[in-house]
């Protein structure tokens, strides 16, 4: 099983972010996280300066919104909606996408419910409920 570490992740979100900006060949998962780059401007600092990417520190508490979980996150809901797992979300996501008419605003209210989820299984050690995370979007709804 893949388990990147942070500072993988946050490498491959910055050289993907570089590699777009020059324009050369994307593998299929770059070209995914390259288009929810292009959605969130408001990272592309972050993005460009990868020493200051591995180095920085997002607190809760701060409020800071840490653009490495963010974008993971999209892509996580990406890959549970091309495979329907859990089953009902691609139809869900497909009905938030219609019902809000625009696809990044469903995901950002799926990317809640998602997190959500893995706060609950944190908090009580438990795993992650898909069941619960499929009727928190249907509550979007």
């Amino acid at each position: 099983m893949f388990n990147p570490s942070s500072d993988d992740v946050r490498r491959f979100f910055c050289e993907t972010f570089r590699k777009q900006h020059a324009n050369e060949i994307l593998t299929p998962l770059e070209t995914m996280a390259a288009d929810w780059i292009r959605h969130h401007p408001e990272y592309h600092d972050v993005l460009g300066d990868v020493e200051t990417a591995l180095t920085r520190n997002y607190q809760v508490e701060g409020a800071q919104a840490n653009p490495f979980l963010h974008l993971s996150m999209h892509l996580s809901i990406d890959e549970q909606i091309s495979i329907d797992q859990p089953p009902g979300i691609r139809a869900l996501a497909t009905e938030l996408t219609l019902k809000r008419d625009d696809a990044h605003a469903a995901q950002h209210e799926i990317m809640e419910c998602l997190g959500e989820m893995i706060w609950n299984a944190q908090r009580t050690g438990t795993p992650p409920d898909g069941l619960a995370y499929i009727e928190a979007i249907k509550r979007r709804l």
